[in-house]
């Protein structure tokens, strides 16, 4: 045992040395371990408040709270930063690269949307392993999206949508194969979709709406087979609609329109049984409406209008449950089918602009639920339905020659008691006599700017009218005799009569002695000798003779007299929305209703300018000045002398036109007029309505900072009217801030179409989540209430 012991003593002693000292060891490493996790703490803690966004909050709080606690953060059990999500009242304003994101290794989502970041997108980013959400959206992000973010492998949602980005889709953004959402849209980029993106097979949500992305749809994309959403929108993209795409049998949301896609519309579109949504408008498709589209028994919204499409209208249309249609702008042919009457649901139809014929049918009647239609520009016949006058308003016929009946601007129809053969004689008089006038309409206008042009003093007509007969007449007549009416109505165009001053000329009130009343816009003498004034009032001329809608300025006709030129108006009792708006009686008196009204409008009748005519009108100078009103309040769109078509075959490039602080900031460097600028124009004119004044400085305020975006709407209502209360009225405001605002995006194709806008006022139906005295300008701002 001696031995034995002897021996052990050591082992005993060294055993409990290499105990203690691994003990310490052990301890070392926690201690160094807990050191550095607090360093890194630190680390995050000293990132975020030298970002200067949380500046104020740790300063009003002495630096005693966590950094875990600050608004917008979350972090783990250990302290370490997994979120950042700044409250939208946030106010951050600022390059996100002030906030060194590579601080914070365990973020797992980040969203920055609506915070007024500028600057470009920081590379801090693409260090992120672990991050899972990134939402970079509604903010002023410049530059290009960097290269580095495709390496955010475990990244299931991306979000930069809203912004500025200036640059082509990365490469290999088919890394990112965990996404599962990606919203690009509302951005700058050009060149084409990545291949790589087929690889993104996770993918539910895909948009890249709103853009300059050229290029064709890959076969390819097939691959992304649990797509539901797809939205490709508004861009330059080429080619035809690939087969492959009627794949994607999840589909529930498919957008393609205003592009330059063209073929046919594919076979096999049935197989999209989960289909909601399809908008194919505004591209160069051309053959039949495909029968098959009947078997999308889901399908609600249909939108193939602005096609060249042909044929007739699928009688397998009635088996669906759709309650919106167009098919306008297209050649589709035949007869109204008798099976839209099945759509039990519809409640907008467009079928306009087309070749269809034979009657107005019955079953449209008894459609109670439709608020909506319109059956203009075609080849319909016969009288017109009594109910359907009762319930429609006229633009919702005009342009089928075929038609008569008790409805404005439509003929008579013939109830003669004649017998058959003497009824045939007497229509051919009847059409015989509506063309000759037409033909007498045009030739005088034109014949009559022939004559002014050529300074021909020496033609004078030789025909005597009554001194005192209708105005019309002025169309027939060179104006001499109409001309000497004028004078004696206005006594000389007297200051008296003067009732404002437009672009280019004077407006006064005439009453002539048969009681009629008139407005004349009459051009000032001095500017009738200049040839850019003079190109104005022919512009006007030729624009208005054209137009044929209700809430646009009736022009009776014009004088091409030696001594001065005018054109002849309607009169508007009330004046200019804006001098409504400046007088507080009259503001009071346009109540909620009213306004509402006025905005919808306008916008039908820039749907009209922009939509019905090939080329578009373009106004160009949408103000509250140039809004008129009757002694209803009904609204007039009026002033076309910068009014212009767009030549498609050129850059649209133009002098300065329209009134300062409603032009499109766009227009100030491009020079270039698109729908898009009378879009802004709308936008500016919209808050003017329901603000009460102008809303420049609020505009400046909004774009300045994101902390002016969480005033309540409530707030910014004509205080000189009591709050809406009326749940119509409120549905009705909160829209129309909505569609202003997005009106008044800085990117002009992220802007509303004025034919979309139109159409969102005749088929919402608003439902407000929360109360109004809840709404915020940063909600409305975010499109939360379309």
């Amino acid at each position: 045992m001696a031995p034995f012991l002897l021996i052990s003593k050591p082992i005993v002693v060294c055993v409990i040395f290499v105990l203690s000292f691994s003990s310490t060891i052990d301890s070392a490493i926690l201690l160094v371990r807990a050191s550095d996790s607090s360093s890194s703490l630190e680390h995050e803690a000293k990132a975020l408040l030298e970002s200067g966004w949380w500046h104020w909050w740790s300063s009003n709080r002495n630096n005693t709270s966590s950094h875990c606690k600050w608004p917008g953060i979350a972090c783990n059990k250990a302290g370490s930063v997994t979120e950042i999500k700044p409250p939208r009242n946030f106010t951050v304003g600022d390059e996100s690269g002030k906030l060194n994101f590579s601080s914070f290794p365990n973020l797992v989502q980040v969203d920055l949307s609506g915070n007024g970041l500028q600057g470009s997108i920081t590379a801090h980013f693409g260090v992120l392993s672990k991050l899972m959400y990134f939402n970079l959206s509604s903010n002023n992000m410049t530059g290009p999206i960097p290269s580095s973010l495709v390496h955010l492998t475990n990244l299931t949602s991306l979000c930069l949508s809203l912004n500025q980005i200036n640059s082509s889709i990365p490469s290999d953004v088919g890394n990112l194969k965990k996404l599962v959402h990606l919203d690009l849209s509302s951005n700058y980029l050009n060149g084409s979709i990545p291949s790589s993106l087929n690889h993104l097979t996770r993918l539910n949500y895909l948009s890249f709406h709103s853009n300059f992305i050229e290029g064709f749809i890959d076969q390819e994309i097939r691959n992304v087979e649990h797509l539901s959403w797809l939205d490709l929108s508004n861009n330059e993209m080429s080619g035809v609609i690939p087969i492959e795409l009627t794949k994607l049998t999840q589909l529930e949301y498919l957008n393609l329109s205003s592009n330059q896609l063209s073929g046919r519309i594919p076979p096999g579109i049935d197989l999209l049984s989960n289909l909601l949504h399809l908008d194919l408008s505004h591209n160069r498709l051309v053959g039949n409406i495909p029968t098959h589209i009947g078997n999308c028994n889901n399908l609600k919204h249909l939108s193939l209008n602005n096609n060249s499409l042909n044929g007739s209208i699928p009688g397998q249309f009635g088996s669906l449950s759709l309650f919106y249609i167009d098919i306008s702008h297209n050649v589709i042919s035949g007869r109204i089918a008798h099976h839209l009457g099945e759509l039990t649901s519809l409640e907008f139809l467009n079928l306009s602009h087309n070749n269809l014929s034979g009657t107005i049918p019955d079953f449209l009647n008894s459609m109670t639920q439709i608020s909506s239609i319109d059956l203009s520009y075609n080849n319909l016949e016969g009288k017109i339905p009594r109910e359907f006058k009762d319930r429609y308003p006229p633009q919702a016929i005009i342009g089928n020659k075929g038609l008569c009946g008790e409805f404005k601007g439509m003929p008579s129809c013939l109830t003669s008691t004649t017998t058959d053969s003497e009824e045939e004689p007497e229509r051919d008089r009847f059409h015989f006599s509506t063309v000759s006038l037409y033909l007498l309409f045009y030739l005088s206008i034109f014949g009559y700017l022939y004559i002014f042009l050529s300074k021909n003093d020496d033609v004078e007509s030789e025909r005597t009218v009554n001194r005192n007969g209708d105005l019309l007449s002025i169309w027939n007549y060179d104006g001499r005799i109409a001309y000497e009416d004028i004078i004696k109505a206005t006594e000389d165009f007297n200051i008296k009569d003067c009732i404002g001053t437009g672009g280019y000329g004077s407006v006064y009130k005439a009453q002539l002695p048969n009681g009629y009343i008139f407005a004349l816009k009459k051009l000032h003498q001095l500017e009738a000798k200049e040839a850019a004034l003079i190109k104005s009032f022919e512009t006007e001329v030729k624009v208005l003779s054209e137009i044929r809608h209700r809430h646009i300025l009736k022009l009776h006709g014009f004088c091409l007299h030696k001594q001065c030129m005018f054109l002849v108006y309607e009169y508007m009792e009330r004046g200019s929305l804006y001098c409504v708006l400046c007088n507080d009686d009259e503001a009071v008196e346009l109540n909620w209703t009213k306004r509402v009204n006025i905005i919808k409008s306008v916008a039908h009748a820039l749907s009209y300018l922009h939509h019905n005519f090939n080329p578009p009108i373009v106004h160009r100078d949408i103000s509250s000045s140039n809004i008129l009103l009757n002694m209803e309040f009904e609204a007039f769109v009026s002033d076309f002398g910068t009014a212009r078509p767009l030549n498609p075959n050129s850059s649209h490039e133009t002098i300065l036109a329209g009134t300062y602080g409603y032009v499109a900031p766009e227009f100030a460097y491009t020079m270039v007029v698109t729908e898009k600028c009378d879009a802004y124009s709308f936008g500016v004119v919209a808050l003017e309505t329901i603000m009460g004044m102008h809303p420049g400085e609020f505009l400046s305020s909004l774009s300045l900072s994101s902390s002016n975006q969480d005033v309540m709407l409530k707030d910014v209502l004509d205080p000189r009217l009591s709050p809406p209360t009326d749940k119509r009225d409120v549905q009705d405001i909160a829209l129309v801030a909505t569609i202003a605002f997005a009106c008044l995006h800085s990117n002009p194709k992220s802007r509303p179409t004025m034919e979309s806008v139109s159409q969102k006022f005749l088929s919402h139906k608003a439902t407000l989540v929360k109360p109004f005295r809840e709404i915020s300008i940063s909600q409305l701002w975010q499109k939360e209430y379309i």
